[in-house]
């Protein structure tokens, strides 16, 4: 009797740890496009209040640093439907449910590497969080946007965070994860 007890409690320790970062039974992973650095504090945040994992979408190519620049660049790429290369592919994306997706909003949409994410994996069955850090424009049409990348996905409500509120965005972000029920 006391090896039935004994095996059932270390089959239940084998099963909880790797579920640190569930929710509800999901798996869930934030990923994220951040060029002046807003997203990766919001991403940060979530990651914090929820034990996600983190996973930074960097293209090939660094983006200009002058922001005049920068904005022609990225209308240029917009307006082309260009998606930049990226560095990395997240390892096993299949076991994740629950994504959330963030990119700071360049002319009123996602940023040319989230296209290419969102494009490189499929979606399929996987739930949506979006988040956006912006200057005044909010979502522009970014959930339209991806919601044409990714059809057969559910998607959940996003957070936008106003980019000078990002250092103290986390009662905000905590308060939308609840709304959720995806805080830890």
């Amino acid at each position: 009797m006391i090896q039935k007890i004994v095996f059932a409690m270390l089959m239940f320790t084998c099963i909880a740890l790797p579920a640190q970062n569930r929710k509800g039974g999901h798996k869930m992973l934030v990923a994220y496009f951040s060029h002046s650095g807003n997203t990766r504090t919001v991403a940060q945040a979530i990651g914090e209040a929820t034990g996600a994992d983190l996973f930074e979408i960097i293209p090939q190519q660094d983006y200009p640093t002058d922001y005049g620049t920068l904005l022609d660049v990225a209308k240029r790429e917009i307006n082309a439907h260009k998606h930049p290369d990226l560095k990395e592919r997240v390892k096993d994306f299949e076991a994740y449910d629950v994504i959330f997706i963030g990119s700071p909003n360049w002319w009123s949409t996602v940023a040319p590497p989230v296209v290419t994410f969102m494009k490189s994996y499929d979606f399929s069955g996987k739930t949506i969080v979006p988040f956006m850090t912006h200057g005044g424009g909010r979502f522009g049409h970014a959930i339209d946007d991806l919601k044409a990348l990714c059809p057969d996905a559910t998607f959940l409500d996003g957070l936008s965070v106003r980019d000078g509120s990002v250092s103290t965005c986390r009662p905000e972000v905590d308060k939308w994860l609840k709304r959720l029920n995806l805080l830890k």
